[in-house]
């Protein structure tokens, strides 16, 4: 079950880094655009993680 669920936490946090990097660059500029991506990117390795503790 535990894995299950850190495949869900990993699957929700790329949409969410999906919907982060299409709203930085459809509706932000400049720096705030800069942050978001960062913290999207960041987002998704996050993700990658719990996908790979999903398998393991």
């Amino acid at each position: 079950m535990d894995k299950m669920w850190a495949s869900f936490i990993g699957m929700g946090l790329m949409v969410l880094a999906s919907f982060l990097i299409t709203f930085a660059r459809v509706k932000l500029k400049g720096a705030v655009r800069g942050v978001v991506s960062i913290v999207a990117f960041v987002i998704l390795l996050v993700s990658v993680v719990y996908m790979l503790l999903s398998i393991i």
